[in-house]
């Protein structure tokens, strides 16, 4: 199959190129600027902010390796989707969000794909979706520009690069694993080894209790009851909960005194939008939860959330 190509602005387009390049299935990244109002512009003219060019990095990709849905995902992570012309410390109209199709056939895909970050922010991103007007290549010295300058700016921490990391290794070694002890052992183990956390491991649901599932390291709960700790809380309310003190937690379950922080996140079935709810709604069936524990106050974050989450999903 052919390769296909998407344009994405999210700010500085070094630590956007940076980031697509890190992911599995992106064949080439091409940073420049896109839909402005003259042809071949300079980065000196882009930067007086009055061209209509947007810093932008062209995404050739390998749709039987990776998908545009996924790929607007992790676009998605790395934006604030509701800062209008602001990415971090960046200001301007060059630094707009956006993401530019040259397909017809992709805009369906796309309209999803915002509709569902709509649905998550509660608004609607300020980000562009527009075809593709234009789209100029910047200058060699912006090609590649963090490989060339590892110290050099980048508007995105080094949790979004690290994080990332952690999500191919487990699309890579998931790939053709279909036993879920199998995956939950794997995925716990790389989430551990890569983000270098106190614990982590799975809690399945059993009955009415959650059993200790594949972790890695020291001894922990064997069980914990619906409604109980901070896991159970989590099973109980379907939802991601961050601790930042564990010693606040109403309730917190003391596996571990060494523990500090705490985030746990749901693990929902694929067929969790079939089941009815106690009303009309559908509810979300969980078999299971990640528990993360780290030795350090307030470890965790919205930004590690997104991410588990995204993990979770696999």
């Amino acid at each position: 199959m052919e390769s296909k190509q998407i344009y994405f602005a999210g700010g500085c387009f070094w630590g956007v190129e940076h980031f697509f390049k890190g992911v599995t299935g992106v064949t080439s990244t091409t940073p420049g600027y896109a839909n402005g109002h003259f042809a071949n512009p300079t980065y000196e003219q882009v930067y007086k902010d009055d061209t209509g060019f947007a810093e932008t990095v062209r995404v050739e990709y390998n749709p039987e390796a990776v998908s545009l849905t996924l790929l607007c995902r992790l676009f998605f992570m790395i934006i604030d989707p509701l800062s209008l012309n602001k990415q971090g410390e960046d200001c301007g109209t060059r630094y707009r969000t956006g993401v530019y199709y040259s397909a017809e056939d992709d805009l369906p895909v796309l309209q999803a794909a915002f509709a569902a970050e709509a649905d998550r922010l509660g608004a609607d991103p300020v980000t562009e979706l527009l075809p593709l007007q234009c789209f100029y290549g910047a200058e060699e010295y912006h090609q590649d520009y963090l490989d060339k300058n590892p110290g050099g700016y980048c508007h995105l921490s080094l949790k979004t690069f690290s994080y990332l990391k952690v999500f191919e290794k487990v699309r890579l070694y998931l790939a053709e694993e279909t036993y879920p002890i199998a995956r939950m052992a794997e995925t716990a183990a790389i989430i551990h080894e890569g983000m270098h956390f106190f614990w982590t491991g799975f809690y399945r649901v059993y009955n009415d209790q959650l059993v200790l599932g594949p972790f890695q390291g020291p001894p922990a709960c064997l069980r914990i009851a619906y409604g109980r700790g901070v896991c159970g809380t989590a099973w109980k309310e379907g939802r991601t909960i961050v601790v930042p003190d564990v010693e606040q937690f109403s309730g917190h379950i003391a596996c571990s005194s060494a523990s500090r922080s705490e985030i746990v996140v749901p693990v929902f079935a694929k067929d969790s939008d079939s089941g009815p709810g106690n009303g009309s709604a559908p509810t979300r069936r969980i078999t299971a939860v990640l528990d993360i524990d780290s030795d350090r106050l307030a470890a965790f974050d919205t930004e590690d959330a997104r991410w588990l989450e995204l993990i979770v999903d696999l």
